[in-house]
């Protein structure tokens, strides 16, 4: 029989139990888990992360909301003036044209006031309908069926039209009322000119932001702090845009027959807003 070299024999002999634990049972022995340090690592960054996220939505401290706001009476110096007329006719052309020539007419005579950024002219809406005759009423009491009702039938046309004159030259602006004779006053009304609100918005808008600094100052003493920051403002500016009052056709005639069309303009209040918040430092 022959026999195993002794090198060989050893390397076939089993590992010993002992040994087997030893490599293979170490986490067990230990009381840990396969795989437990990338776990561990997985929930320590979701926790980082967490943390730093609600840190960032946590709201600043020492922050307080103020208001302020300036007003100032200004006169009107835009004056807005809509002549109108309406004509009605059987046949559509003729109303069409007595219309046109009503314009014509009052469109002339506006003209020779006109005067870039002091007066100005333009057409406005022009409109022509047909008239419909309506059904005679049913007897009361009547048990006749109601007939079907029939096709509408035009039994004439109505139009109008518009002409609007405005600007700063008042006193030219009312004498026309008076030349004017082929269309009666619709409205009249007083505004102020772009050029002064735009002049007036800069004055007021400065004195509201001046009134909310002081007011940011004075609470911020008030509190016991030493200044403060701005995080966010809001600038606004608000005021009443005159528009063209309806006047009675008859009254407006009368009006134009005897004299220039009085006026006066009156004041308008333009209002500046800050709106905003502070956050107050030692």
């Amino acid at each position: 029989m022959t026999s195993i070299p002794t090198r060989h024999a050893n390397a076939l002999q089993p590992v010993p139990v002992a040994a087997r634990a030893t490599a293979f049972d170490a986490p067990r022995r230990t009381g840990a888990r396969p795989g437990m340090a990338p776990t561990l690592l997985m929930a320590l960054l979701t926790l980082a992360g967490t943390t730093t996220v609600r840190a960032a939505e946590e709201p600043p401290r020492n922050v307080v909301s103020l208001s302020a706001s300036a007003s100032v009476e200004v006169a009107k110096d835009w004056l807005t003036v809509v002549f109108s007329t309406t004509q009605a006719g059987a046949d559509a052309a003729a109303v069409q044209s007595q219309l046109k020539q009503a314009l014509d007419a009052a469109l002339a005579e506006a003209r020779k006031i006109a005067k870039p950024g002091e007066v100005q002219v333009q057409t406005g809406g022009f409109s022509l309908a047909p008239r419909y005759a309506v059904p005679p009423p049913r007897s009361p009491g009547s048990t006749t069926p109601p007939a079907p009702p029939a096709a509408p039938q035009i039994i004439g046309w109505q139009g109008s039209t518009e002409l609007i004159v405005e600007g700063r030259d008042t006193q030219a602006i009312s004498k026309l009322t008076s030349r004017i004779q082929t269309m009666s006053i619709a409205r009249v009304g007083f505004s102020l000119s772009r050029e002064a609100r735009q002049q007036v918005e800069t004055d007021v808008t400065a004195q509201a932001i001046d009134r909310f600094r002081n007011h940011a100052k004075a609470v911020t003493q008030q509190f016991g702090f030493a200044g403060y920051t701005v995080r966010e403002v809001n600038v606004s500016t608000d005021g009443q845009v005159g528009r063209p009052l309806p006047m009675m056709r008859m009254q407006a005639s009368v009006a134009m027959a005897d004299a220039a069309l009085p006026v006066e303009a009156g004041n308008q209040a333009v209002t500046a807003s800050v709106n905003g918040s502070v956050q107050m430092s030692k």
